[in-house]
């Protein structure tokens, strides 16, 4: 159950970073609350996840998730660099998440 409370640790702290970057543009109140509720979500399970994980291996996977998730939806949805570099990096991301989740 862990690791599922980690995915979702990391949608939400996708949720917050989106939220900020609202902020950026736009700053209202929805904003505000898309990341204020993206990051408390985000934390909580978190911190749910690391009562059975090991904190370096979750705040790994977390921040992982945050990376790769945000910069997708930056790219979909911000008009954000596609180059084929950034890809390449954020596969190397994932790919180091999938290494710690097979050693642990």
């Amino acid at each position: 159950m862990a690791w599922v409370f980690l995915l979702i640790a990391g949608g939400f702290e996708v949720m917050g970073v989106t939220g900020l970057n609202l902020i950026n543009r736009h700053k209202n109140v929805g904003s505000v609350a898309v990341f204020v509720l993206g990051m408390i979500c985000s934390f909580s399970f978190l911190s749910f996840a690391m009562q059975t994980l090991p904190m370096g291996t979750a705040y790994a996977i977390w921040t992982g998730i945050g990376t790769v998730g945000s910069g997708l939806v930056g790219i979909l949805f911000f008009g954000e660099s596609k180059h084929w570099l950034r890809i390449v990096f954020m596969t190397m991301v994932i790919s180091a998440a999938i290494g710690l989740k097979l050693i642990n």
